[in-house]
């Protein structure tokens, strides 16, 4: 039996850090780590730490030394989750972390990852994993549980398969999956990972210095452990790691198309991708925004942090000098902006503050990475006219999102997107900014390394590359009620 890990408790949802104000949340990250003779904890609480950007609602590792697999999880962040003592009790030669922001499923202590289930075998597994099914309620009723967490569901399907191995259960179960998945699971003695066909979310493999293996949600998180990255695990294939080294199988063809917003805000800048650098990506963003929607002005200001490569990139192509207008309070948690819209424009002057010096009587372009709801790009413009900017021209570094996202990034639904009714003469108008200009979805896919075939679009375009059943389709159809949502 795993260790149940803490008191459940109330979450401290106050110091759950929100990256950007109105920015899509990614769903998790995942980290393992098959390293004999190697704290493979602590290896993967620091993997979990360069990960924290994609989850910041719970985290949990298991490890195991062989005989049993031992988890610990709770609500809030990794350095909140973790103490030295209890990284401590976390030995083994394997591990699997994870640290979550719920797209499916309640956020609390019993959908926190990794999943532990006991198999019919009498061993265990404990499973992490970035993405979304969209065939949930199919499986839940399968094995005659309730919905809505696709994580359980599918530690679930993996722990009924008898008298297989665990990757044996993998590659007969991964093709009933449907939706983004990257995973990573292990037994008492084995690391598995595999990825859905289209490998929308991404998942890397990398070597430690001293032989050992790890899996991560991105290449940030193999160098701060060390490891030297290797290669992707491909789409459709199981990659299983023992004491006899690494190796494949697959369990589908490959049919890639990663997700675009993954280069836009997701990843870190300093992730590496598909042989691309994001960071590189960003800035090219900002100059293809340039040359798209040149505009008079002063200065070149960022959205802190997610705008800022754009917007250096913005600034070289269009020979405006940049500068940090926006000060970010790094300390601001989700308590101050979701109960109501006036605690949520409370928390914009908390979360950001003009530099007047910087802008008063200054013509702005401000860089940020993509509208959702558009509550913050109204406040943040309200804000710097405040401090006296005589101009402010928008301009953001993905298309407008007219599309919900059912592969694991918080946007479900028409009602949270402004861009999905409103045309951008209309958001500009609601905004209040001087103008407003989004690049290109041709700019945007030249600036990453792929064809547009190879990268799914879905959030931008409608054309979702995994078919989305009916019950998914029922909800992208709610009515844009302008007036409510702002």
């Amino acid at each position: 039996m795993p260790d149940p890990g803490p008191a459940r408790g109330t979450p401290p949802a106050d110091l759950l850090g929100d990256d950007e104000l109105d920015s899509p949340k990614d769903e998790c990250g995942v980290f393992g780590v098959f390293a004999p003779g190697e704290e493979v904890a602590r290896l993967t609480y620091f993997g979990l730490y360069a990960l924290q950007h994609r989850g910041q609602e719970s985290a949990g590792i298991a490890a195991s030394s062989g005989r049993r697999i031992v988890v610990h999880k709770d609500m809030g962040l990794v350095n909140q989750v973790f103490t030295d003592t209890g990284l401590a009790a976390l030995e083994g030669h394997l591990s699997v972390g994870h640290c979550r922001y719920s797209t499916t499923g309640a956020s609390s202590w019993v959908n926190a990852q990794p999943q532990y289930r006991e198999t019919l075998t009498g061993g265990g597994l404990a499973l992490g994993h970035n993405g979304n099914l969209v065939n949930t309620a199919e499986l839940a009723r399968e094995l005659d549980v309730p919905s809505g967490n696709d994580s359980e569901i599918m530690a679930s399907l993996l722990a009924r398969e008898v008298d297989v191995s665990l990757e044996e259960a993998i590659v007969r179960t991964a093709p009933r999956l449907k939706g983004a998945f990257s995973v990573i699971v292990m037994d008492e003695e084995r690391l598995h990972a595999f990825r859905d066909p289209n490998g929308v979310r991404p998942l890397q493999i990398g070597r430690l210095p001293a032989g050992g293996w790890v899996v991560a949600s991105e290449t940030a998180a193999l160098d701060i452990v060390g490891a030297v990255y290797v290669r992707d695990v491909a789409p459709g294939e199981v990659v299983t790691i023992d004491g006899n080294g690494l190796h494949s199988r697959r369990f589908a063809p490959p049919n890639p198309t990663f997700c675009l917003f993954e280069w836009v805000y997701l990843a870190r800048p300093d992730h590496r991708q598909d042989g691309g650098s994001v960071l590189y990506a960003r800035r090219s963003m900002g100059r293809q925004l340039a040359r798209e929607a040149p505009v008079d002005a002063d200065i070149v200001i960022p959205v802190p942090e997610a705008g800022r490569d754009a917007a250096a990139g913005y600034a070289a192509e269009s020979g405006l000098p940049f500068a940090d207008g926006l000060v970010k309070n790094r300390y601001v948690g989700r308590t101050f902006i979701q109960p109501t819209q006036s605690l949520r424009q409370l928390g914009i002057k908390l979360k950001l503050s003009p530099v007047r010096e910087i802008v008063e009587g200054r013509r702005l372009v401000v860089v940020d990475d993509s509208i959702v709801r558009g509550n913050t790009a109204r406040q943040l413009v309200a804000m710097l006219r405040e401090a006296g900017a005589a101009e402010v021209h928008l301009r953001i570094t993905s298309p407008p999102i007219k599309h919900p996202c059912y592969y694991g990034i918080d946007m479900a639904t028409r009602a949270e997107l402004v861009g999905a009714d409103l045309e951008v003469e209309e958001i500009r108008d609601f905004i209040g900014c001087d103008s407003l200009h989004y690049i290109s979805l041709n700019g945007l896919i030249a600036s990453t390394p792929h064809q547009r075939e190879k990268l799914c679009t879905a959030c931008f375009s409608g054309e979702y590359p995994i078919p989305v059943p009916g019950e998914h389709e029922q909800l992208a159809q709610i009515k844009f009620d302008f007036s409510e949502t702002m």
